[in-house]
């Protein structure tokens, strides 16, 4: 039997409103900084390179705009000064099954910047919102 990489089409995303379908997520990435450093007494004419701070990128969250849904816009006005409604959210790759096989923990999400959907005249498409979030934390999961 042939072994295949994950499709990542079948997924799903608890973000701590209602269950809704997302189109698409990205900037699910974990980054270290290079920390560079010479000692002036060194023979060497060169720095070494040290593992830093561990930095996130913003997720971006996109779903289709409904009637009558405002959870977005309702998140993104609990940002006050120094006062943020901050969510864990749990990002799942499913298995055919709808079993996750691949977990993403999001700690401390709070909504950063909205995006409604471009308007068109001639366009024959679903209305896309977009949600990007900053957090302090991701861990994944893989099995």
């Amino acid at each position: 039997m042939a072994n295949y990489p994950l499709p990542k089409f079948h997924f799903q995303v608890d973000w701590g409103g209602t269950r809704i379908g997302f189109t698409e997520v990205t900037g699910l990435q974990i980054e270290t900084e290079v920390v560079e450093y010479r000692e002036g007494s060194s023979k060497e004419y060169n720095k070494i390179k040290m593992p830093g701070m561990r930095k996130y990128g913003n997720i971006t969250l996109k779903r289709g705009t409904f009637a009558n849904d405002n959870e977005f816009y309702d998140w993104m006005n609990t940002v006050k000064l120094n006062q943020i409604d901050r969510r864990d959210l749990t990002i799942n790759l499913l298995n055919e099954e709808h079993q996750p096989v691949v977990t993403w923990s999001v700690k401390n999400a709070f909504p950063v910047k909205i995006q409604s959907a471009d308007l068109k005249a001639d366009a024959n498409e679903a209305a896309i919102e977009t949600l990007e979030v900053a957090h302090e934390g991701l861990t994944i999961k893989n099995g």
